[in-house]
This record gives structure tokens, C-alpha cells and sequence, in this order.
């Protein structure tokens, strides 16, 4: 009995395993730079002040520094018009030395968000969110240009833990069509048995129970208790969300959609928050540029 009581899982280093993705993309930049004398360029647009969307940002272009990609800033105030945010798109859309555009979600109510995404050139749409990207991810024998860099990250930390995909019962929590959604077209593109899970579904936990994977992007901080996981399982938890915690000098701490302390004594292998998925997600938005970089600069 006791070896159950002791379980611990494997926990997932997010960040470890993006610093090593970001070593390899550093190399590959690199090797661009001396042979081509060109280097992979992000064009990073933010529309506004949102506190969240800066810290994101500034964290996007840092990450381009450290492995050598240049970083086009596009700072825009929140009562630009939809037109000029288009504008500014189309300006970034003709730059031969952009390779990526990422324009940072939310935008303002007044703009519409798919008429702008809508309107990134397909061979720039790092994000993955190009209609025509996510209709090819969700056809079988077609390949996307991009995959959205969240659900992409997710596959990763998975399979460079050596955890494998292939004929296994995937459970998505959430289906937003910045992670839940694509995720499991990933998941289904890997040969997994998906199911998603979301609001309006009866009893998750016993569909949650027969996970050997579940991806969790609920946004329901601590939803997925201990119990509702399949021991053994691999747990990848996309969540994140703030919950007070006054010894914190912020008032808050960052939780996950999972219990990480109950799911450590469960599952096979989990992700923490933060450390697990954040890093992987800007580690592929680097990976993406560099994709679309060598697309250009080697034809």
C-alpha cells in the first residue's frame, strides 16, 4: 500500500524543455545569418495597454533577442480604427523582412478579431489562426503552413518526454479556438482517440477518468481534482489563473485548471503552472518564425 501513497509524478520542466528548443532555433538562426546574411523577423503588433498583453509582448520580443531574431515592434493606441490596424497589417504583409506577424489577443471591442487575423498573409501567420491554417489542420492528408503555437507546444512537451500519442484515449478540456480546439486536431492528426470536454457536458470527471491524456485549457482554476485522473496518465495543464493569496507581495498566485498537488499522487506525468505549457508556447512562436524565415530565404 505504501508505494501508492508515495507516488509522485514525473513533473514536465516546461522551461527546461524550451530552453533547449530555443538553443536549436539560436543554432539554426545562426547558420541563416553566415549563409544567407538574413535573419527570421517578428513583427509583434499590440493595440492598447492591457497589463497582461505588455507583459506577453515584451516577453515575445525578449525571447527574439536571445536567439537572434529581429523583432519589429508595432505599438498602437486602443482607439486606433480597424481599418488602420488592417493597414498597418497589409504594410507588414509586403515587408520581405518580416517572416512573422502576431497580432496580440484580445483586441479592443470596437475590432473585429477575425477580419483582422483574416487579413495576415497566410505565409506569416505564426499564430496558426489563418483560416486557411486551421481548416488545413483539421483536414486529413493536408498540412498546415503554421499550427497555433499553444497546442503546438503542448504535443511537444509530450513527445520529447516520451510519452506516446499514438492509439491512446486524448481528453481536451475546453474547446477555444486558441488551444482546445487545434489541440485536438493535433492530437487526432497524432493518431489519439480524442474527446472533448466542455461546458455543457455531463459528468466530465468519468469521461476525464479514462484520459491516458488530458489536455486541460478550461480556465476554471483547480477544476480537475485528483481523483478524475486516470492513474498514470499525462497531464499537460494549460491553465492559468490568478487566486488571492495575501503572503504573495502581489496579493495573487498563478494556479493551474488542475489540482497540481492531488495530481502528482496520480498521474504518470504532469506539468506545473507556471513552468510547464507558458514557455513552450513562445519557444514555438520563435520555432514558427524561423519556419517561415527558412521557407523564404532558402527557396
Amino acid at each position: 500500500m505504501a508505494s501508492i501513497l508515495d507516488h509522485q509524478a514525473s513533473i514536465i520542466d516546461g522551461k527546461a524543455i524550451a530552453q533547449t528548443i530555443r538553443s536549436e532555433i539560436a543554432a539554426e538562426v545562426c547558420t541563416l545569418s553566415e549563409k544567407y546574411g538574413k535573419v527570421p523577423g517578428l513583427a509583434v503588433v499590440i493595440v492598447g495597454t492591457r497589463k497582461d498583453s505588455q507583459s506577453y509582448v515584451s516577453m515575445k520580443r525578449k525571447a527574439c533577442a536571445e536567439v537572434g531574431i529581429k523583432s519589429f515592434d508595432v505599438d498602437l493606441p486602443e482607439q486606433v480604427s480597424e481599418a488602420d490596424l488592417v493597414e498597418k497589417v497589409h504594410e507588414l504583409n509586403a515587408n520581405p523582412d518580416v517572416h512573422g506577424i502576431l497580432v496580440q489577443l484580445p483586441l479592443p471591442k470596437h475590432i473585429n478579431e477575425e477580419n483582422v487575423l483574416s487579413e495576415i498573409s497566410i505565409e506569416k501567420d505564426v499564430d496558426g489562426f489563418h483560416p486557411l491554417n486551421i481548416g488545413k489542420l483539421a483536414m486529413k492528408g493536408r498540412e498546415p503552413l503554421f499550427q497555433p503555437c499553444t497546442p503546438k507546444g503542448c504535443l511537444e512537451l509530450l513527445h520529447r518526454s516520451g510519452i506516446s500519442i499514438k492509439g491512446k484515449r486524448a481528453v481536451v478540456v475546453g474547446r477555444s479556438n486558441i488551444v482546445g480546439l487545434p489541440v485536438s486536431l493535433l492530437l487526432m492528426k497524432a493518431d489519439a482517440t480524442v474527446t472533448i470536454v466542455h461546458s455543457h457536458t455531463h459528468n466530465p470527471e468519468s469521461i476525464i477518468r479514462e484520459a491516458d491524456i488530458v489536455i486541460a485549457a478550461a480556465g476554471q482554476a483547480m477544476m480537475i481534482k485528483g481523483d478524475w485522473i486516470k492513474p498514470g496518465a499525462a497531464v499537460i495543464d494549460v491553465g492559468t489563473n490568478a487566486v488571492d493569496d495575501p503572503t504573495k507581495k502581489s496579493g495573487y498566485r498563478l494556479v493551474g485548471d488542475v489540482d497540481f498537488q492531488e495530481a502528482c499522487k496520480v498521474a504518470g506525468w504532469v506539468t506545473p503552472v507556471p513552468g510547464g505549457v507558458g514557455p513552450m508556447t513562445v519557444a514555438m512562436l520563435l520555432k514558427n518564425t524561423l519556419d517561415g524565415a527558412k521557407r523564404k530565404i532558402e527557396q
